[in-house]
């Protein structure tokens, strides 16, 4: 099994300068370089078995975005944006010292995707989106609305995942084992012994001035979007139409589609069967 190696690298916003954590797998000479970018609330772990899938064929990099997981926070809370993660991405990718990179994006992981696909010149190759496409429900950015920067405490780990349990149901039916590795890389405990979020609250500034009855239309980007690609739809999911998806394989880069049936917002690759969807498609490249 592949040893995990975590890192860090220095990055630049309009406030300052900050840290971006992330980990990798695999040969770190290895030319080949897999990116995987976590959803909205979520860190670099969320791909550990997918990172250790693929970790023969690639150099995996998963990050965790700035404001989660073990990067640092930004000063200037507007500015989590997903420009300012598009830069990050450039730089941490100029650090990996390679001219090319295929891509696996959850959610907000697949938004920064295809901002950066969408790029002349872009570093990406082959970019898989997981439940996420160019239009964003209204309903499913009300849903996340009600929880994103809402900080419960919780009195105890057991506690931690039954929360989690409760506000990710649409991940599937995990077993007990993936919902406290889920609960364990997005909690910390405190010096009360109790244990809180892993994230910045300030996320949710920028967000909840996205929240309208209105979708967010992104076409525009996924139309620029010229490397092969592949959309993976949780068939219950509520941020990405099963009607978009049919689109997204008519227009841009035709992407080939795959639907996850018993799962809503998002696959998370625990199982072998999404792992292997993924794998066959990168590989095939």
């Amino acid at each position: 099994m592949s040893e995990m190696r975590q890192h860090t690298v220095q990055c630049l916003s309009p406030g300052g300068l900050h840290r971006m954590a992330y980990v990798e797998w695999g040969d770190p000479a290895n030319p080949r370089v897999l990116v995987c970018v976590h959803g909205l609330t979520r860190n670099a772990r969320d791909f550990d078995v997918l990172a250790q899938a693929l970790a023969g064929h690639y150099r995996v990099v998963c990050p965790d975005v700035v404001g989660r997981g073990r990067s640092n926070w930004l000063r200037v809370k507007e500015h989590y944006q997903i420009q300012q993660y598009v830069a990050d991405m450039v730089t941490l990718i100029a650090r990996l010292g390679v001219d090319e990179v295929h891509w696996v994006g959850t959610s907000m992981g697949g938004m920064i995707g295809m901002a950066l696909a969408a790029q002349e010149d872009t570093p990406i190759t082959r970019l898989v989106l997981n439940d996420v496409g160019p239009l964003i429900e209204a309903k499913a950015i009300r849903r996340i609305g009600e929880y994103l920067g809402v900080m419960p405490h919780f009195d105890g780990f057991e506690d931690a995942v039954r929360y989690i349990r409760q506000i990710s149901a649409s991940f599937g039916d995990l077993s007990e084992a993936q919902w406290r590795h889920l609960t364990e890389h997005v909690t910390r405990q405190t010096a009360g012994g109790g244990y809180e979020f892993l994230y910045d609250p300030g996320i949710a500034v920028p967000f909840r001035k996205e929240i309208s009855d209105d979708d967010i239309s992104l076409w525009p980007l996924y139309d620029a979007i010229r490397c092969p690609t592949l959309v993976l739809r949780g068939a219950e999911s509520d941020l990405l139409s099963h009607e978009t998806c049919l689109e997204m394989g008519r227009r841009g880069p035709q992407a080939s589609i795959a639907e996850i049936p018993g799962v809503g917002h998002a696959p998370m690759f625990f199982d072998g069967a999404q792992v292997e969807i993924v794998k066959e498609f990168l590989l095939a490249g």
